[in-house]
């Protein structure tokens, strides 16, 4: 049994652990469902016969593809504002907008 192919990449200011066949969840990126992404900055590449590669900051020649499912709504996050003596009362509610990715393959 070969051992699980896997990559750290950069995407939206994040750093995520990355393998085939996985689902994640990143900010919303703007692209609609079924378009394919190319992330250009993969940092390592581990777990294959080739071992591990670390990149200096990033591996050259490696990319990660990955498909576009849809985009999704984050949890609610709800902020009060509270001001003593002044009668002053505010809640602000907000619903990030995510989007949901699968990895299909690692190059590199």
């Amino acid at each position: 049994m070969s051992p699980t192919r896997y990559a750290i990449i950069e995407a939206q200011g994040l750093q995520l652990k990355v393998a085939p066949e996985e689902e994640h969840i990143l900010p919303h990126m703007g692209a609609e469902a079924g378009r394919e992404l190319t992330f250009d900055r993969v940092l390592l590449i581990g777990g294959g016969e080739d071992g591990v590669k670390l990149g200096t900051p990033v591996v050259e020649g490696a990319s990660v593809t990955a498909r576009v499912l849809g985009t999704e709504k984050g949890k609610k996050i709800t902020i009060g504002v509270f001001k003593r003596r002044k009668k002053y009362r505010r809640k602000i509610g907000y619903r990030d907008t995510l989007t949901r990715v699968k990895i299909l393959d690692i190059v590199g």
